[in-house]
């Protein structure tokens, strides 16, 4: 495969919109909100689309947001699994609902983050 091509931080964040991980990275993030939709299989594709590429993305800056979606992914699968277990307890339903607003909270912040050029933090 070829060398992806590293983007130092201080580039102009107007330079960054062409970059082929860039896209790759705002396809993610609309896989994991369309997860919401379509009961998680896009969330998966998502997630392993940011393995597969990682290695191509490694060391350049949108390293960060497939590490920040990878995270988004599975903090999020172990909790929607506590929240439909405990469901029958009533905390579940709590459990799901903050999640869920967990959720769509990290992917609005990553995708503006990306939007802007920058790192989620």
């Amino acid at each position: 495969m070829a060398e992806p091509e590293f983007i130092p931080a201080d580039t102009d964040p107007a330079s960054r919109r062409s970059d082929p991980a860039r896209n790759l990275a705002v396809v993610v993030y609309i896989l994991q909100a369309l997860s919401f939709f379509v009961g998680g299989i896009t969330g998966l594709v998502g997630v392993i689309i940011n393995y597969v590429k990682l290695d191509d993305v490694r060391n350049t800056w949108v390293e960060q947001h497939f590490r920040w979606q990878i995270r988004t992914f599975w903090i999020g699968l172990l909790w929607t699994v506590i929240g439909i277990v405990t469901t029958p307890i009533i905390i579940g339903w709590f459990i799901l609902l903050g999640i869920s607003i967990w959720i769509i909270y990290r992917i609005v912040k990553g995708a503006l983050a990306l939007n802007d050029g920058k790192a989620p933090s």
